[in-house]
């Protein structure tokens, strides 16, 4: 199980375990949802771009750092709802061949009118195998109470 609203503190960070972007992660990625930009399916036309090479799509690599934090056990079975994506930032390139790894991190909480939930606010980090911030944001998430 995972940490109640009432276990989670404000600067608290949960650090994710990391992944390396592989080919058919893209590949995969293109065919689920539909977006084969050749930015990122076609090497010879991702050359010519600003990029010099194909890019894994931002959306993709959002998605990895939701399953990278599920790895993490916080919000098992605790985490009732997402309410809201604030402020998402894609800020560098991530390429296939690339690791990236993800932090979260508790920056408000809040209870509601409902005794079995509270409201928490986590600022969400991605970075490459160099360190550098790739992506950032914040998720607003209905989180179970332990009494609720």
């Amino acid at each position: 199980m995972g940490l109640f609203f009432e276990d989670l503190e404000i600067g608290q960070v949960f650090p994710t375990p990391a992944r390396t972007i592989t080919e058919a992660d893209v590949v995969n990625f293109a065919g689920v949802s539909g977006d084969f930009n050749p930015v990122h399916t076609d090497e010879e036309y991702a050359r010519g771009t600003l990029f010099g090479r194909r890019v894994a799509h931002g959306l993709l690599i959002l998605a990895m750092l939701t399953g990278l934090r599920l790895r993490t056990g916080v919000f098992e079975g605790t985490l009732i709802a997402w309410l809201e994506i604030r402020n998402y930032r894609f800020l560098k390139p991530v390429f296939p061949g690339d690791t990236i790894r993800g932090e979260t991190e508790i920056v408000e909480k809040r209870e509601t009118s409902r005794p079995d939930r509270g409201v928490v606010v986590q600022r969400v980090r991605v970075f490459n195998q160099r360190g550098e911030l790739v992506q950032e944001g914040e998720f607003v998430t209905l989180v179970r109470r332990r009494d609720g």
